[in-house]
């Protein structure tokens, strides 16, 4: 049986909880995103997952929602029924989200399955690493701050 939720006390000790099929391609999304996630993001974990976030020394304001947590940017996490990536700038920018489905097709044989900001990956043969990469490079930590604080922050 698939644990959903995992106690760790690192990004390393999560991973390393998760079944062996699974933490391969979590490690290896996350070895994209941390080649590709531009400069003052930050790995942590996030919400009982791994995340990337602006730190408070990059914004000290944090997250609206509570202050005292870094700005959310991406979340990666093992789900029961798939494998979860979490991307707030497709939430929040359309031009990003359009470019998003577009590319998805190109890299993926199967049908894009995602929420606002949540794109699932049930098939663990078919993960678009190249497209991830390149959907990381396309907001920096200045990128997201604005789009944050015009968007999202109330």
């Amino acid at each position: 049986m698939l644990k959903m939720k995992y106690v760790a006390n690192s990004p390393k000790d999560y991973v390393d909880q998760l079944p062996r099929e699974r933490r391969e391609v979590i490690e290896k999304i996350r070895t994209v995103i941390l080649q590709n996630l531009p400069q003052g993001f930050k790995e942590q974990l996030s919400y009982g997952m791994l995340g990337y976030v602006v730190p408070h020394s990059v914004y000290p304001p944090g997250y609206h929602v509570n202050p005292e947590l870094p700005l959310p940017f991406i979340n990666l996490a093992s789900q029961k029924n798939f494998i979860a990536l979490y991307h707030s700038g497709i939430y929040a920018n359309t031009n990003l989200l359009d470019w998003f489905v577009a590319e998805y097709p190109k890299h993926c044989k199967l049908k894009l399955n995602m929420g606002k900001s949540c794109i699932r990956f049930k098939n663990l043969n078919d993960i678009p690493y190249t497209l991830i990469g390149e959907l990381c490079t396309k907001v920096t930590t200045k990128d997201w701050i604005t789009l944050y604080e015009k968007n999202i922050k109330k």
